[in-house]
């Protein structure tokens, strides 16, 4: 991932739709060094509409803070921010079904934008939220939205937008941990060929006179990433 302008990402957040977005991350999100991917795990294969493909796997976790994932037990240079983990950037196989599962630590509230509360480009537009299929999330309350989009280039189109519950303030806290019990979301979807995409979340969790896009929205390993399929 790379910094993404607060101002960028409220037009994108604001105005909504594939293009606004695939035209907000791609500018600066590609111009800084990548930290270390997080190479999906293949197990087998599955059968699919494009035919049988491997089947490769990646966990993801979002926190309150920054106290877990890549920056480490002290927080790194803002331990207070909220964070993806373990690693900002991903790295899938082409032609293949990608099942991702984020465990969604952190509470939230309403979007700007409706539109990203709605899943997108998932395998038959949908996401298990513990365990219960679902096509949707309540806008009124997102903790967050892992939201793949392609720059403007001539390689394979790839958009997922993935609405991530917002834990309750009264959850208990998970066992052994310093974080409440996390919603657990898992969706699939399918990629094309090779490919540099960049993924980030639409809801507004930073801070700044960008209606809450800057912080953590704009800073590398945060709340964005690259995601690449290779």
């Amino acid at each position: 991932m790379s910094a993404r302008s607060p101002l960028m990402g409220l037009a994108a957040t604001l105005v909504g739709g594939v293009g606004i977005v695939a035209v907000t991350g791609a500018g600066l999100h590609l111009s800084s060094p990548d930290p270390k991917p997080l190479d999906a795990a293949v197990r087998g294969t599955v059968q699919t509409a494009a035919g049988l493909v491997p089947h490769a796997f990646v966990t993801l976790n979002t926190y309150p803070d920054s106290m877990a994932g890549e920056h480490g037990k002290s927080g790194g240079a803002h331990p207070g921010w909220v964070s993806y983990g373990p690693s900002p950037n991903l790295r899938v196989p082409p032609h293949a079904m990608v099942t991702i599962t984020i465990n969604q630590y952190d509470a939230g509230e309403s979007l700007r934008n409706p539109w990203f509360a709605k899943v997108r480009g998932t395998v038959d537009g949908t996401m298990t939220v513990d365990g219960q299929t679902q096509t949707q999330t309540n806008p009124d309350a997102v903790g967050h939205t892992f939201t793949v989009h392609a720059a403007p280039t001539n390689q394979d189109p790839l958009f997922v937008n993935v609405p991530l519950p917002a834990v309750a303030d009264d959850a208990p806290i998970a066992p052994g941990s310093d974080y409440p019990k996390p919603i657990s979301v898992t969706f699939s979807f399918l990629t094309k060929g090779p490919g540099t995409y960049v993924w980030n979340c639409e809801f507004p969790c930073g801070d700044g006179y960008y209606a809450k896009f800057g912080g953590p929205m704009s800073t590398r390993g945060y709340m964005s990433g690259t995601f690449t399929v290779a």
